[in-house]
């Protein structure tokens, strides 16, 4: 608040970038770091596809953060809906009806596929995966989640061990009733294969090699991420998503699409299952629901497992579900979305721009193994041979040469997301052409400059 004596503010002291960073180091415990060994970088403000350093320098952001700045930074329609909520009516208790909750709902089910009409609301994508789970478990009576080791579904108990990448290790104690699978990936393929055809049609035989083995009565659900996002955006093969489908409707298997990343319109659709056209049994989501600007998850569940607890209590819930300051940035940022045909515009930058410029990188730089992606969900496949497909750093792990191309686009003016041996191209939605030619120009020179 504003002290009228002074016309101070009680947060006028937080913008000192030096106090920022000491209080920082002193103070805050960083999530998946050895907190003695970095050094954050201290953003001062942000806009558009842009943020600022201490120094004031200014960096294109191609990470979206951690891929949720999906209408970018600071969106004037967004702010003024949270301002305005803020000064109606700034927080009340899950249990009551709230304006702003009922019609972010109303939005969000106006836009997933089939029947999911209904939505619990979470803070985020982990707990949203747990709600899932709980869900589907309770719904069918059993206790199983198979989900696949090229995947993430967040940081609790029981979503980092879904998760199948190596930030599970430390915390998986095989008590958490998970299985682990591969999914499609032809690049690095399981099956031996050399067709998305065979890779498609081998991934699915092997996934019901597993539900036989497990025991298909002891499966709960299936939880795939429709486009895997932190493990490599490996966009499903042609058919792949409707033989899951099939496995899980013919062995009573709920299927659960975690939309966390990939959803609201970073896939070029609105949900990444519709590539797949198929509708799952509940959909996950967060992130880009509101862009990240207040902490949102939620799960939207189908009218078969809705029914489930029409007359049963649901055993579950959250002091902070469907808080109104997030629910009105989610109204603003769907509303938005809708009026300016955000979805389009990235279906468009990633088959007119980002794809096109990627593919014209791969063609000069050896250490590209791979092009993949669509809308504003792309990934560079780093590898130290071609022919071996050796990856540029291991799994679980870093490089000098990854290190260096990382540290070639900062010095250059841009964030780049990078996860082993991979650099994602993840920009928001609302990048212009112009911001991503200018990043992709970024990381040609990075490339060559960390190639010597």
């Amino acid at each position: 608040m504003t002290d009228v004596l002074s016309g101070t503010t009680d947060l006028a002291s937080t913008y000192d970038p030096q106090r920022a960073y000491e209080l920082d180091r002193a103070h805050v415990f960083h999530s998946w770091s050895a907190q003695a060994e970095i050094s954050p970088m201290v953003v001062t403000r942000a806009e558009g596809s842009h943020v600022w350093d201490g120094d004031g320098r200014r960096y294109l952001d191609f990470s979206s953060q951690l891929v949720f700045t999906n209408l970018g930074h600071q969106h004037p329609r967004i702010v003024a809906a949270i301002r305005e909520q803020a000064e109606h009516l700034c927080t009340i208790a899950p249990a009551v009806a709230n304006g702003t909750r009922s019609e972010a709902a109303r939005l969000i089910a106006s836009h997933t596929p089939g029947d999911l009409d209904h939505v619990f609301f979470t803070n985020g994508g982990a707990d949203a995966n747990e709600h899932a789970v709980r869900m589907a478990r309770l719904h069918t009576g059993r206790h199983k989640v198979l989900t696949t080791y090229r995947s993430y579904h967040g940081g609790t108990h029981l979503a980092v061990n879904m998760t199948g990448d190596p930030r599970r290790w430390a915390s998986d104690h095989g008590s958490a009733g998970t299985v682990h699978f591969f999914g499609p990936f032809l690049y690095r393929s399981a099956f031996h294969a050399t067709t998305e055809a065979e890779e498609c049609e081998r991934a699915l035989e092997h996934l019901e090699q597993v539900v036989a083995l497990e025991g298909p009565s002891t499966v709960a659900a299936i939880v795939l991420e429709a486009i895997p996002g932190t493990a490599g955006i490996m966009v499903p093969p042609p058919g792949y998503l409707a033989g899951v489908r099939e496995i899980c409707d013919r062995h009573g298997i709920v299927l659960v699409a975690d939309e966390v990343m990939s959803g609201f319109g970073r896939a070029g659709r609105w949900f990444a299952v519709e590539h797949g056209g198929v509708v799952p049994d509940l959909l996950t989501f967060a992130k880009g629901v509101n862009s990240g600007y207040v902490p949102l998850g939620g799960v939207a569940i189908s009218d078969a497992i809705h029914a489930t607890f029409a007359h049963r209590t649901y055993p579950g819930g959250l002091t902070y579900s469907g808080h109104p300051l997030a629910c009105a940035a989610a109204v603003a940022t769907i509303r938005t979305m809708e009026d300016d045909d955000v979805v389009g515009r990235a279906d468009r930058l990633g088959a007119e721009v980002l794809g096109p410029g990627l593919r014209e990188l791969a063609d000069r730089h050896e250490w590209i193994g791979e092009v993949r992606g669509t809308g504003a969900f792309w990934a560079l496949e780093l590898v130290s041979d071609r022919e071996t497909r050796a990856p540029l750093a291991p799994y679980g792990g870093s490089s000098p040469e990854v290190a260096a191309v990382v540290k070639g686009c900062q010095e250059r003016g841009m964030l780049p997301f990078v996860n082993y041996n991979r650099i994602h191209v993840v920009p928001p939605l609302t990048t212009t052409d112009e911001e991503a030619r200018e990043g992709l120009a970024i990381l040609d020179a990075a490339l060559a400059a960390a190639a010597g």
